[in-house]
């Protein structure tokens, strides 16, 4: 692709590299590859986390490897975190969660601990769907560490799930895809909604492809919107060009590219 030239700042607070070194395209990309393609884009530095792992393996190799591939590139690595507890409001998830605990694989507050004081992380990322819950044990330690949450939101983890679950912590949370993964309207616009009623969460821009939601986010809450790519899944450079035709003044465009994924994690300012 042609590199985009704008005269805004970009910074990128979702994307996903593979925690190997030799996936150039697809599904896994690795950091080269990923890396030029944000320089494609005019993106300058990038929040970056592993790929799902296979059950019971857990993240900690895959976290390793993902800072090791931050190092000298332009990249801030989040730990992506998991947990034993399902998502879902039925009997069975209930009864499980009741009954089940923490396994050897799982995030614990020791890890969280481990990762908040390493100084090659700067976040956490959660798939709940995909990885499970964190117990209140390990949400209690996100909570003493205060280092913001990148929460995967989706029809199956929903914007009000979001909120009995996670929202009651004074941690920062920045609710991926708007809540609404895929393209589900009704609930990107519940997010917006939300963002009224919970000063911590956040929402990043990856996979919202419409655009009376992205406008209603950035004239309402400018200060509540961060740009995030998606990458792989989703080239940077469409990502970009998503936000730069919308209309909306150019300070909310400018806070949503740098200013407040910056204030949220330092490592991406300036």
């Amino acid at each position: 692709m042609l590199e985009l030239n704008h005269g805004f700042r970009i910074v990128d607070v979702h994307a996903r590299i593979h925690a190997g070194e030799d996936a150039t395209r697809g599904r896994n990309v690795g950091a080269e590859a990923l890396e030029r393609e944000m320089h494609q884009a005019g993106v300058v530095r990038s929040v970056v986390f592993a790929d799902p792992q296979p059950d019971g393996e857990g993240y900690l190799r895959a976290n390793n490897a993902v800072a090791r591939q931050a190092v000298e590139r332009p990249f801030v690595a989040f730990a992506r975190i998991d947990g034993p507890r399902e998502v879902g409001s039925g009997a069975g998830s209930a009864l499980r969660n009741l009954t089940g605990g923490r396994e050897a694989h799982h995030t614990d507050p020791e890890d969280v601990e481990r990762y908040a004081y390493d100084d090659r992380f700067y976040g956490f990322k959660l798939d709940p769907v995909q990885d499970g819950l964190p117990d209140a044990e390990t949400l209690d330690a996100l909570d003493d560490v205060g280092l913001p949450l990148l929460v995967h939101g989706d029809t199956g983890f929903a914007p009000d799930a979001v909120a009995d679950a996670l929202l009651g912590y004074d941690f920062p949370v920045i609710l991926a895809h708007f809540g609404g993964h895929p393209l589900d309207r009704e609930l990107m616009h519940a997010a917006v909604d939300a963002l009224d009623a919970h000063d911590a969460l956040h929402v990043d821009t990856s996979a919202v492809r419409y655009r009376t939601v992205l406008e209603r986010a950035l004239r309402e809450h400018p200060d509540r919107v961060l740009f995030g790519s998606g990458a792989p899944a989703v080239h940077p450079n469409v990502a970009a060009m998503e936000i730069l035709t919308l209309d909306v003044p150019e300070d909310a465009m400018r806070r949503a590219f740098s200013k407040n994924a910056a204030r949220l994690v330092p490592a991406l300012a300036p």
